[in-house]
């Protein structure tokens, strides 16, 4: 199925038209023009409050199918939908509005440690640790109500990370076994199987633009890949004592694809130029001995190519944002426990950055000054991880207590 409008969109990707299926969006998927954001605060408005208890809780809707702890979330790109899974083996397709089950995702034999949507939210995926990836398809085009289960890929030893392509229906996944695969949807053909890592792939992604691949290990090597080779565009090693960061357990790259920003397990952060293959500077912000578990780009212009702030959180509870144009901390925000998981809101709000923690609290934070605008409390345990949703004004999480919970962003207007 060919699409001419899309020809020059793909042909400016690595993807072509073999590669994948091209889906021209219905009305649901266009990006949101005003009428539809009003729609969204509405649809806020009308999420019931989560469960009571001895707990304080300002979450507005909550989710607690799963028999154990949640360990991903994803917020549809469009609808008021979540999908999670867990340590009990299974996923869910829910609704963030009312908690109701639309789909309960089957088929592994181990915990769901990763979950995602496609660019336009038709397909979703399953990662586990039995190494299986499962997809299922939405049915019909009038509302998001019925899915299929569409495929299983199997390939990894065990799935470390899932990504989508930003922009077509192609998926990455990094393995235990020190592989990383990619493949096209809906077709479920292996595009490419890369070799070159040395330790267990941790954490990769595409990069904004769709060009390229960026992916790291735990024995802290980063390697820059052309989805149509299995030779790396460069690579860096622990071997050079300047990279020597005791395994990468996270990494961003900024929203005009030319620069990665990667956390290690001691705590040290480095910036890369993929556009030089090199190191351009070494960020020293976090405790010694504290692993860098979230790397997260602001774009304060909204527009890709304004001055790059860059925002790292650490088991140290600290949250540093960097300016990158002079490669100094601007100011550091901090949680009682470990920080999890970093989010920014996309524009208009784009100054916003949300944080979770192993305190069992999020917070929403003004990254321009660091001033905390919102606090966010209901989670009985650590939160494992977050997405935002509804165009970035409620947040969905992943909680080590069995549960999900839906807060709004930013405080509710009187």
């Amino acid at each position: 199925m060919e699409h001419p409008e899309h020809e020059e969109q793909i042909e400016e990707q690595f993807i072509t038209e073999d590669d994948v299926l091209a889906v021209v969006p219905d009305d649901d998927d266009q990006p949101m023009d005003e009428d539809e954001e009003n729609e969204a605060n509405d649809t806020i408005g009308e999420l019931a409050p989560g469960p009571s208890g001895s707990v304080e809780d300002n979450s507005v809707q909550y989710f607690s199918n799963h028999q154990s702890s949640v360990f991903a979330v994803a917020a549809h790109p469009t609808q008021p939908l979540a999908v999670s899974g867990g340590e009990d083996d299974l996923g869910y397709i829910w609704d963030i509005t009312d908690g109701e089950v639309i789909v309960k995702l089957t088929g592994h034999s181990d915990s769901v440690v990763c979950v995602g949507w496609s660019f336009d939210g038709q397909i979703v995926s399953t990662g586990g640790m039995d190494g299986k990836i499962r997809l299922w398809r939405r049915v019909g085009q009038d509302h998001y109500r019925t899915w299929e289960f569409l495929t299983e890929l199997q390939g990894p030893d065990e799935v470390m990370f899932l990504k989508w392509h930003p922009k077509g229906n192609v998926l990455l996944a990094g393995s235990n076994d020190t592989t990383l695969w990619l493949w096209q949807l809906p077709s479920g053909n292996t595009m490419q199987v890369f070799a070159g890592h040395t330790g267990p792939v941790q954490c990769g992604s595409f990069t904004p633009d769709g060009k390229r691949i960026v992916s790291a290990c735990g024995d802290g090597t980063l390697i820059l890949w052309d989805p149509r080779s299995p030779t790396p565009v460069f690579k860096l090693t622990a071997e050079d004592a300047r990279f020597d960061l005791d395994g990468i357990t996270s990494l961003g790259i900024n929203p005009s694809s030319t620069l990665a920003v990667v956390g290690g397990a001691a705590g040290g952060v480095r910036v890369i130029s993929l556009t030089k293959g090199e190191i351009v500077s070494a960020l020293g912000g976090h405790t010694e001995g504290e692993s860098i578990e979230a790397v997260e780009f602001i774009d304060l212009t909204g527009t890709g190519s304004g001055p790059s702030i860059v925002a790292t959180g650490a088991t140290d509870g600290k949250v540093c944002l960097w300016d990158l144009s002079t490669m100094r901390l601007r100011t550091t925000i901090e949680h009682l426990d470990a920080v999890t998981t970093l989010l920014t809101v996309p524009a208009p709000k784009n100054h916003l950055l949300v944080s979770g923690s192993a305190d069992k609290t999020l917070r929403t934070w003004d990254s321009r000054t660091g001033t905390l605008i919102k606090e966010h409390k209901g989670h009985q345990g650590p939160i494992l991880g977050a997405s935002l949703g509804l165009a970035g004004s409620v947040i969905v999480t992943a909680g080590d207590d069995g549960v999900s919970l839906v807060f709004t962003t930013e405080p509710e207007e009187e």
